[in-house]
């Protein structure tokens, strides 16, 4: 069994627990709306980076942000009672640009196909 394998069904575990947690359990308001778009954790299972986008304004983004490191000790505490690994990782909630990056190549695209 290789080690990349078993980080990844441990992303995987951790994605589903935590967007079960946002859905049920989380109330901070800030945190409405987002979207969990991928975990990814490190070889040695210490480290588990959670990518999220939301669809809404940069002022948001500060303001999402603040509360899921406001809820990151919980989610951490729930994440070690429902998972039961040896170590719960740390965890790093990171804002996932690549929704932006599509939605900006995909208006320069359709300004070339109008300019054409």
């Amino acid at each position: 069994m290789l080690a990349g394998n078993r980080s990844q069904r441990v992303g995987d575990q951790i994605l589903r627990e935590i967007s079960d947690l946002l859905l049920r359990k989380v109330k901070d308001p800030r945190l409405t709306g987002v979207t969990l778009t991928e975990v990814r954790v490190s070889k040695d299972l210490r480290n588990a980076y959670i990518y999220y986008s939301i669809f809404s304004q940069d002022d948001q983004k500060e303001q999402v942000q603040a509360g899921f490191e406001s809820a990151k000790g919980f989610i951490r505490k729930e994440i070690s009672d429902r998972l039961h690994l040896r170590y719960v990782p740390a965890i790093w909630f990171i804002y996932d640009v690549s929704l932006e990056y599509g939605e900006k190549m995909e208006k320069l695209l359709e300004r070339t196909r109008e300019s054409t």
